[in-house]
């Protein structure tokens, strides 16, 4: 089985990869994902949050209101840190967890869809990286418009991950996303194919 970690900073396109090669027949393990389902109502991470943070990060209903914890911890590194602490080490488990079971399942290439892939951990569990890219100031425009931030709190969520200057040194294939939609399925097209030169094994077809 071959394992890339797909990762980029936040509102970088990343999404658009992940679901292109999901319908190359890839198979994607999730990381944002798992970390939603590891604060669900009634979770252990839940309770652990809570416990740090107090019932105010709740919803009436009892789940986790993200936007009241991203507001705290994207503006205080010692909060961010915290919140972090609790449940990185718990989605890196289970990403692992999830790779054993795929290879298990004699899956052919696995996907790790991770923002934080380097903070995880979770670097040496790939056999490469695709990284996907664009300026910081379109991460801003794109967050702003998707998640109804100011700027004030959208470049502080961009700012809480990794420089990109440092992700593009660990990558080992990088996808542009600073054009159309066009642009950027010639972009995944493109390291696709290196992919596949360098791994000749990952048996998923490409098309185009």
């Amino acid at each position: 089985m071959v394992t890339l970690g797909l990762t980029g900073g936040i509102a970088c396109g990343k999404s658009t990869v992940a679901a292109w090669l999901t319908g190359q027949g890839a198979h994607l393990i999730d990381a944002d994902g798992i970390a939603r389902e590891l604060v669900e109502p009634g979770t252990p991470g839940l309770g652990a949050v809570v416990a740090r943070f107090g019932a105010g990060v709740l919803q009436p209903d009892g789940r986790l209101d993200r936007g009241k914890l991203g507001a705290r911890v994207f503006q205080d590194s010692a909060q961010r840190s915290a919140l972090n602490a609790i449940l990185h080490p718990a989605i890196a488990q289970q990403v692992r967890d999830d790779l054993h079971r795929a290879a298990d399942a004699r899956v052919a290439l696995a996907v790790v869809d991770a923002a934080l892939l380097f903070e995880l951990g979770l670097a040496d569990a790939c056999d490469g990286i695709v990284l996907v890219d664009c300026e910081l100031e379109e991460q801003v425009a794109r967050l702003r418009h998707r998640n109804g931030l100011d700027e004030a709190a959208a470049w502080a969520r961009v700012r809480a991950q990794a420089a990109p200057t440092e992700r593009r040194a660990r990558a080992d294939w990088v996808i542009d996303n600073r054009g159309s939609l066009d642009k950027l399925a010639s972009e995944i097209a493109r390291v696709w194919r290196e992919v596949r030169r360098r791994h000749p094994f990952a048996t998923v077809a490409i098309e185009g």
